[in-house]
């Protein structure tokens, strides 16, 4: 088994796989119906992602599991999803204060990754980087103007950016995975999207007339799934729970 590679693909796959179950559960329940239904379609786009970034993960493992299995089957320490993504909702502002985050920093991966040196990959990124494109776009405009709006707008934005931005380190974190995939020219290593990504945040945050917080301090463990935040499990068992109630269930 190629577990280089398999690891990255689980990264990838359970980062869009949580987040894009974090922004399902605003279905029903977004402030207006225009955002109840991009939020949705948001979700349906990151799932759609899990799906190809999963399904690799099963196929470079030869062990007979696919996405399906990996997603419903495996327990939290087994997850690679970062903690940022794992984070729960909140208000609307911190939901878009998380979905811009990582937004920033998937487009950025997802254009390497259009030059990765293996053609699985490579297909994955170009098609799913004309999805975060449009995410990137309505997390960055939303964000500009809650922060850029009224006083309890503007409020509630910074308290989101103070609360999220300590997980932000994590998504540039690099161990032997990254380094090997990075030597084979499959993906960057993450911290050679760190410049990109700060200044990128810099100029929206200045936009938007929020302050990003001086500390460089991050939560780190998800990524390699040596410490995972409570919430990733509660989560789990809501999102499991049929499969593992009904193994291989059909209809």
């Amino acid at each position: 088994m190629d577990t280089a590679l398999f690891e990255f693909c689980l990264r990838m796959g359970d980062n869009t796989l949580v987040l894009g179950h974090r922004v399902s559960e605003w279905c029903g329940h977004a402030p207006v119906l225009e955002e109840d239904i991009a939020l949705a379609n948001t979700a349906l786009d990151l799932i759609g992602q899990t799906q190809f970034w999963l399904g690799l993960a099963g196929e470079v493992e030869g062990k007979g599991r696919d996405a399906d299995t990996l997603a419903f089957r495996r327990d939290a320490w087994d997850f690679r999803s970062v903690l940022l993504v794992e984070q729960p909702n909140g208000d609307f502002g911190q939901t878009m204060m998380r979905q811009f985050l990582f937004d920033a920093w998937q487009s950025l991966m997802l254009d390497r990754l259009k030059d990765s040196s293996d053609v699985r990959v490579k297909a994955i990124a170009e098609k799913a980087s004309k999805e975060v494109a449009y995410h990137l776009d309505r997390s960055r405009d939303t964000v500009v103007g809650l922060g850029d709006g009224t006083a309890e707008s503007h409020s509630r934005m910074q308290a989101a950016l103070d609360k999220l931005y300590p997980y932000v380190g994590e998504l540039f974190g690099a161990d032997e995975i990254d380094a090997e995939i990075a030597e084979r020219g499959i993906a960057p290593l993450p911290a050679d999207l760190r410049g990109a990504y700060d200044a990128l945040i810099a100029d929206i945050m200045a936009e938007a007339t929020l302050t990003i917080p001086d500390s460089r301090w991050t939560h780190t463990g998800g990524r390699d799934g040596t410490r995972h935040s409570e919430h990733l499990g509660h989560m789990l068992t809501e999102m499991q729970w049929l499969q593992r109630a009904y193994p291989d269930a059909r209809w």
